[in-house]
């Protein structure tokens, strides 16, 4: 199941039946929101912050007073929520927006997030008779800025199959990959990744630094090599430059999805030795204060460390 392109327009139903609700119009939901508003969708939102508001409002779309309001003015409805407590009070907690849900809508939940809360979210909205799917999204803010992102799309083929003209606004890549919940499995896997890779980037570049290499050359040599990654070739010159004060992915967002990660392989008795060791070095990033700053900031905890290391064996003046 693959996309037929970003500049369709709007499919019949879609303009004769109703608005596409985003809930949550942060970093990537508000991006949902401005692409599906380019492509001809009107478009219902709402976001406890109001600056995030005002830039919907004013990109052309109709905001509303409460997520239960952009429910009961869509028929589909993406909720992109960036954590864990913000998905429950808005779908679980009483007078959720789960409880307004009716026949014939359809939720796409696109977060990293507990599948246990999925699942619950999906029990309360399918007792109103409308469907959810599980869609997380895989890459980073600029990714999503230039509809690149990759979906991992679970549930019923059905109810993938008529999300697709709203996926397609987005990502240039929508898989379908199984029963509810196989996307979040899936996504897992794949920020296990991601979070080995990124702390891998870190120290082989902090070990070329001590070996008093030129960082660029590194880079460049490596990223062109067999041991490059997509990591590598993308937080790399992040690292090297310094660059964390604009952040594609924050640390404190990702240690919530590291926190997930580790939840799933502890219950699947799941051996993770590369993972708990990078997991450490997350860690310490953000009691040093990074929390703000984008992921590829571990590079600045370990070349400080491995740099008092260093200044630590050599002989005082």
């Amino acid at each position: 199941m693959q996309p037929t392109g970003h500049d369709a327009a709007p499919s019949g139903f879609y303009r004769d039946h109703g608005a596409i609700g985003v809930i949550g119009l942060g970093i990537m939901g508000g991006l949902y929101a401005r692409h599906l508003l380019d492509a001809g969708f009107r478009v219902a939102g709402y976001d406890v912050a109001p600056q995030r508001l005002h830039v919907f409002r004013k990109a052309g779309g109709s905001v509303c007073a409460s997520a239960a309001e952009v429910v009961a003015a869509s028929e589909v409805i993406i909720v992109a929520l960036a954590s864990a407590p913000a998905f429950r009070s808005v779908m679980l907690d009483e007078g959720n927006a789960a409880c307004q849900a009716r026949a014939g809508q359809l939720f796409i939940e696109t977060g990293t997030l507990p599948i246990e809360l999925k699942e619950q979210a999906r029990a309360r909205v399918e007792c109103q008779g409308a469907q959810m799917i599980d869609a997380p999204v895989t890459g980073t803010r600029i990714h999503a800025e230039r509809r690149e992102l990759i979906i991992y799309a679970s549930g019923t083929e059905a109810a993938v199959r008529h999300a697709m003209p709203v996926l397609e606004t987005f990502a240039s890549n929508i898989r379908y990959v199984g029963p509810f919940g196989y996307g979040m499995k899936l996504k897992m896997i794949t920020n296990h990744l991601v979070a080995v890779h990124n702390v891998a980037t870190a120290e082989a570049l902090s070990l070329a630094f001590l070996a008093g290499l030129d960082l660029r050359l590194v880079h460049e040599l490596i990223a062109d090599g067999p041991a490059s990654s997509g990591i590598f070739s993308f937080r790399g010159p992040l690292m090297i430059e310094g660059r964390y004060d604009t952040p594609t992915m924050r640390l404190d967002v990702f240690q919530k999805d590291l926190d997930i990660i580790n939840a799933y392989a502890r219950e699947l008795h799941a051996r993770t030795p590369l993972f708990d060791a990078g997991a450490a070095v997350y860690r310490s990033a953000l009691v040093q204060g990074n929390a703000s700053e984008d992921v590829s900031a571990v590079f600045r905890v370990l070349s400080q460390a491995e740099t008092t290391a260093l200044s630590d064996t050599q002989d005082p003046p």
